[in-house]
């Protein structure tokens, strides 16, 4: 055997130990049960609280308002949509409804001129005249079922942008590839009706997060890096969509500038829109909002915040907390805004940050599909940074 075939077998043998031991740390991870929240752990900046807003959603994930109000919760794993309802004022949600059960992992949810859109996997329904139905929900309308059916990265994530279309992210059908439908790792979009679908953005991996500039009416979104490139590569990341038509690199460069292994030498990394603000790899930024409150500080007002769920294949687990992302002196700048979620010495977490909603008051909400909550944090100015909620 020559050198050059024996550093090659070495090569290889290493690069599948290291697959062996962040696999067998994913499954180890994902297997630590939640022990429930525990609010005490949760360290914000000062002035700052958290509480329960609700603490019976298993499998909570993408948030919507209502009108009225009302908070709705889709799932990824549960099959089912609920709706928080505060009936008596105390900023908690103390009424939980079920609107449907048994649906194709219906993550996405929002809210648009009094009805409930979720999406599935494979299609998009309407729920007409929700708020005044919790209780005894429609039938719902299917507004389309021509969606990419492929259940890998197929939770979506939808919202209703100034223009008054449906945004529906459709992430691709594995970790990297070239996919034979088209309309996968993209964020498509419809009218409300479903119909004139088309592809906005290209290039998008598996975005579960998008928002609109509060002053531009520009399309932010968050997207998941590939797997597999080692724990520091490539960033997940902040994008920006002024237009449609544009190309976010998947599967040929990511973060930019790092062609891929396998597809980087069939496009140049020139060719596509670089990121705005490149996150910590594998943090697996979800749901992002611009805060547009005003019960925190001024220095919050307009800033991105981000639940990032937390690394499955990392050695040693990064994410699990909330981000933002600020503008300062002509850039951005991302720092963390919340954690506690990950356990002592950074080894197992007993909750996963997927979804942020700013409400009426300013407070912001956070879901937990982990643990099965949704928390409310809010800001008074005193130095205490808790409220002793936990269930």
């Amino acid at each position: 055997m020559t050198p050059a075939v024996r550093g090659l077998t070495r090569g290889r043998a290493l690069r599948l130990a290291v697959l062996l031991l962040l696999l067998a740390a994913a499954l180890w991870l994902r297997g630590c049960p939640s022990q429930g929240a525990s609010l005490s752990a949760i360290r914000l900046p000062p002035g700052f609280a958290i509480a329960l807003y609700a603490d019976a959603v298993p499998d909570a994930r993408s948030l919507a308002l209502g009108a009225r109000g009302t908070v709705f919760v889709g799932t990824r794993g549960e099959g089912v949509v609920y709706a928080l309802a505060d009936r008596d004022g105390d900023q908690r949600g103390d009424t939980v409804y079920t609107l449907a059960r048994d649906l194709n992992s219906p993550n996405g949810v929002t809210f648009h001129d009094g009805a409930l859109y979720v999406a599935e996997i494979h299609r998009v329904l309407r729920y007409d005249g929700i708020e005044q139905r919790l209780a005894s929900p429609p039938a719902p309308a299917v507004v389309t079922d021509r969606l990419p059916r492929e259940a890998l990265h197929g939770w979506r994530y939808i919202g209703f942008g100034p223009d008054g279309w449906l945004y529906v992210a459709s992430g691709a059908p594995c970790n990297v590839c070239e996919a034979s439908d088209a309309r996968s790792a993209t964020i498509l979009r419809m009218r409300a009706d479903g119909s004139e679908q088309e592809i906005y953005a290209r290039g998008v991996r598996n975005s579960v997060g998008f928002d609109w500039h509060p002053e531009t009416g520009e399309l932010w979104f968050t997207d998941n890096g590939r797997d597999w490139l080692g724990p520091d590569a490539p960033p997940d990341e902040v994008n920006r969509a002024p237009r449609a038509g544009l190309h976010f690199g998947f599967p040929y460069c990511h973060g930019g500038d790092l062609a891929d292994p396998d597809f980087g030498d069939r496009r140049s990394c020139a060719e596509f829109a670089p990121p705005l603000v490149p996150l910590d790899a594998h943090v697996a930024a979800l749901g992002m909002r611009f805060y547009s409150g005003a019960m925190f500080p001024e220095q919050y007002r307009g800033r991105i915040f981000i639940a990032e769920h937390g690394s499955w294949n990392r050695i040693i687990p990064v994410g699990y907390r909330v981000t933002t992302v600020r503008f300062e002196d002509g850039g951005l700048r991302y720092e963390v805004f919340a954690r506690g979620w990950l356990r002592a010495g950074n080894r197992a977490a007993w909750g996963t940050p997927a979804d942020i909603l700013v409400m009426p008051d300013g407070a912001l909400l956070v879901s937990d599909d982990r643990a099965g909550v949704v928390y409310r944090i809010s800001y008074s100015g005193t130095k205490g940074q808790t409220q002793q909620a936990d269930r």
